[in-house]
């Protein structure tokens, strides 16, 4: 039997390089996106703590959850158009400023209605911060980069979503 020889196909492509100024952005919308993911499910295991120190039932446990959730999921459509409208990487900005004094909010919350309102403005926040990780991954990376910077920041952003509970 002749032995055959395989040609050689086409090479791998090389992963693509990116400026300094795409690894920083890329690196803030990983972060921005995972603190809104995180927050989303690391609050679950703080739930029983929640209920002894804040004297708040069932019904507060859902509202501490739900509010935020509620929030982000209504408004995320309307961050979008926000981005578009005033500037993405300046709603993003809002996004994180907002997200960061809510949560210093929730970890000074005297009550559980007071944690209730930090946690329905958490939500809003991160409705303003969400859409615009993806926009601004589309602004900054050429065609041939985009793919790969979106596989970085989708899986970064999921791992932070697994970990909530973990680090919860």
């Amino acid at each position: 039997m002749p032995a055959t020889t395989a040609e050689p196909g086409p090479a791998p492509a090389s992963p693509p390089r990116y400026t300094r100024a795409q690894r920083i952005t890329l690196v803030a919308c990983i972060l921005g996106s995972s603190v809104a993911f995180l927050d989303g499910t690391i609050v679950n295991v703080a739930l029983p703590a929640i209920r002894a120190n804040l004297h708040g039932g069932l019904g507060t446990q859902e509202w501490v959850v739900d509010g935020y959730l509620l929030m982000l999921g209504s408004l995320l459509l309307g961050g979008g158009s926000l981005g578009d409208l005033f500037g993405r990487r300046r709603i993003f900005m809002l996004g994180i400023g907002g997200f960061g004094l809510a949560s210093l909010v929730c970890a000074l919350a005297p009550d559980a209605g007071a944690l209730i309102a930090a946690r329905i403005l958490q939500g809003i926040a991160a409705a303003l911060l969400v859409p615009s990780n993806l926009a601004l991954i589309m602004d900054v990376f050429t065609d041939r980069q985009r793919a790969a910077a979106i596989g970085t920041w989708t899986a970064w952003t999921g791992i932070a979503t697994v970990a909530g509970p973990l680090l919860g």
